[in-house]
């Protein structure tokens, strides 16, 4: 699923409205929930983030940690294609964000800042 998913939905939904995502982003479903995440990998590859942020913001505090995984898995993948954008948004949430999704978002950071945000200082 993690390998596949956004080379299908991500791809056909590429240029298309994306209600259904928010929508099914709300359902009780943890693998859907994973899948519609993933598949903003698409949109993230291509430049496109706006969509992938809203949905990592949506599922931010969510209860499972596939979904934390998930959420810093692509807020790291945005960060390789525009470090300042994921700066951004980690600035307005790092605080209060799981671990887990913190932790996968931070990855590829130089070990001091890494340490900082962990430590819950300014970046």
């Amino acid at each position: 699923m993690d390998s596949s998913c956004h080379h299908i939905l991500g791809h056909f939904y590429l240029d298309r409205d994306k209600s259904l995502f928010y929508k099914l982003a709300d359902s009780d479903h943890l693998w859907r929930q994973r899948v519609y995440v993933i598949s903003s990998y698409y949109w993230i590859r291509r430049g496109r983030f706006d969509d992938a942020l809203a949905l990592a913001e949506k599922l931010l505090y969510h209860e499972h940690d596939l979904i934390h995984k998930a959420v810093g898995w692509m807020l790291r993948e945005i960060g390789n294609k525009d470090s300042e954008v994921e700066k951004g948004f980690l600035k307005k949430h790092y605080i209060s964000m799981p671990r887990t999704a913190l932790s996968y978002a931070i990855e590829k950071f130089h070990p001091d800042i890494r340490k900082r945000i962990l430590a819950g200082e300014d970046f």
